[in-house]
């Protein structure tokens, strides 16, 4: 017997709770369907590193940052290069997003008892070179308590509704399809699995032990994209990023497949940018894995030497956290199936930050003693198990030593050991000159000129083939898979919209199954923090619409 809601919400993710918490605000009844356990509440969100993109916000202006509206407007239209039709929804998305960032969001976080690390991020920070896209001024903010920070406000709300019978949580129902009745979308329908002890994010149960219906007024498809699903993410991947990877890691749980898109589609939505993705050049494996294939990014400072798999210097602006997908294009162009970075022990210990909350337990702990070991001589503690037992790195106490292991770990005979020494001499020349033009240690020395940098993401420049700041350490980088750019188009009461560009009755998308808005908020390009950014405000605009 099918059961009946005012709103139900398939998929427990971070923009799923978001719209849960705001329609039971309303005094909607809430129910969520969800096919992982209870253990997977928060999605994607709660792997997160915590990452929000503000403009103009009370931490840029106490770091002495100049942010605006206006120049984040330009930095997102140069980044998103919208240049299709079905960008309609997309640019009204993005300005949407941009207004919120700059004046609801920070004081809406800090309602919810959210707060921010004082010390702001300058991620994707290619706009400030030639042909580069991204972010002209710092805007990264990290949640203090990183994604389970995030996630943690909204699940309790969602249990004080439960206990009051007003919200239900079915954990292992799996949707398979939506319910339509003359044309108006009226539930969801699925199987009931078997339940699984497993932990989160890894391989579950995919047993049926019955199905289940559930009749709503409003459907919301809260699925995510496409990310843990390698086949489909090659089927779509596009030309103008050069060859499909053949060597990629996962940076997401396999359940992340799109199945969503696929029910929302035969329901009658539209689903628009299938080819617009993005995915991490600087994945690693993780050496302590939780799901197949396991991928960990590295968040880099700008000091380490980038090299394609021969050894060749990448061309700007493809340095360490400045374009992520020109990267991606330059490496997939020349078939690189992995590249490199060359670097030193006091850039390790400076630099290396790896993403995600389980890498942080010092931010995602909220300690304050933790935190301060980062300016301790040595590497985080993550990151030294990467250097002990990950098998993407090369740790050696000499040139020929490291030449070796990345020889070894290459394993395909493409690697030019005169190129890597040519390279490593290069840099080190120029980083060596005040007066250098090249645009890398251009950069380094720009990047201290700002104190969250030169704080605690920008070591102090050297030559990587100074003995004292050795051992010398080299890093296997492959294609990380992380997110669907495009997705179900909606408008900006994150309605599904139909092939003919009205309304589907009855559904709503939200989060990464709806592109993060209408379909592709982003266009080609994210700025980062605007993932989970995405969802926050997709979700709030459901919440108050269903």
């Amino acid at each position: 017997m099918a059961a009946a809601e005012d709103v139900v919400v398939i998929g427990a993710g971070l923009a799923g709770l978001v719209t849960a918490c705001e329609a039971l605000d309303r005094g909607r009844t809430v129910r969520i369907v969800e096919q992982e356990g209870p253990r997977s509440i928060g999605g994607q969100a709660f792997w997160s590193f915590g990452g929000l993109l503000l403009v103009d916000s009370p931490e840029q202006r106490r770091l002495g940052i100049h942010d605006s509206l206006e120049l984040a407007r330009a930095d997102w239209a140069r980044s998103a290069g919208f240049d299709r039709d079905e960008d309609a929804w997309g640019r009204r998305w993005a300005e949407a997003y941009l207004e919120f960032a700059h004046r609801d969001l920070s004081p809406w976080l800090r309602s919810l008892g959210v707060r921010l690390f004082p010390v702001v991020g300058h991620a994707e920070r290619g706009a400030r070179t030639p042909g580069g896209h991204g972010n002209t001024v710092p805007r990264f903010h990290i949640v203090w308590g990183t994604g389970p920070g995030l996630v943690a406000p909204f699940t309790r709300r969602l249990r004080d509704a439960v206990a009051d019978g007003r919200a239900r949580l079915s954990f292992r129902h799996r949707a398979t399809r939506l319910l339509v009745e003359d044309g108006r979308v009226v539930g969801v329908a699925g199987d009931r699995l078997a339940d699984d002890l497993t932990v989160r994010g890894e391989p579950s149960s995919r047993e049926a032990i019955g199905a289940f219906e559930v009749r709503a007024e409003s459907v919301v498809v809260a699925t995510g994209g496409i990310g843990g699903e390698l086949e489909r993410v090659r089927a779509l991947w596009p030309a103008r990023l050069g060859a499909a990877p053949r060597e990629a890691v996962r940076g997401v749980p396999l359940h992340v497949d799109g199945s969503g898109l696929r029910f929302a589609v035969d329901a009658g939505a539209r689903l628009v940018n299938e080819d617009r993705m993005w995915h991490y050049t600087e994945g690693i494996a993780n050496w302590d894995p939780i799901w197949p294939d396991h991928g960990i990014r590295i968040l880099p400072g700008p000091s380490s030497l980038w090299l394609d798999h021969r050894g060749h210097r990448l061309p700007s602006p493809n340095y360490p956290g400045f374009d992520t997908l020109a990267t991606l294009e330059h490496l997939r162009s020349v078939g690189a199936e992995h590249s490199w970075f060359v670097l030193t022990q006091s850039i390790v210990e400076k630099e290396f930050t790896l993403s995600g909350s389980e890498q942080n337990p010092d931010l995602t702990g909220r300690s304050i003693p933790r935190l301060l070991q980062r300016v301790l001589p040595g590497a985080p503690a993550p990151v030294q198990a990467f250097l002990d037992h990950g098998e993407d790195f090369v740790v050696a106490g000499s040139l020929t030593e490291l030449l070796d292991g990345m020889e070894r770990l290459g394993g395909d005979g493409a690697l030019d050991r005169a190129a890597v020494v040519a390279a490593i001499e290069e840099r080190d020349a120029a980083v060596a000159d005040p007066a250098s033009h090249d645009p890398q240690a251009v950069e380094i020395r720009r990047a201290r000129e700002y104190l969250g940098d030169r704080l605690v993401r920008t070591a102090a420049p050297h030559r990587i083939l100074d003995e004292r700041h050795w051992p010398l350490i080299a890093v296997r980088l492959r294609t990380l898979t992380r997110k669907t750019l495009g997705g179900i188009q909606t408008d900006l009461d994150s309605r599904a919209l139909g092939a003919d560009g009205a309304p589907v009755p009855g559904l709503f998308a939200v989060g990464e199954a709806a592109g993060f808005g209408g379909g592709g908020v982003h266009g080609y390009r994210a700025l980062e923090g605007t993932f989970l950014g995405g969802c926050l405000h997709t979700g709030l605009r459901a919440g108050r619409a269903v």
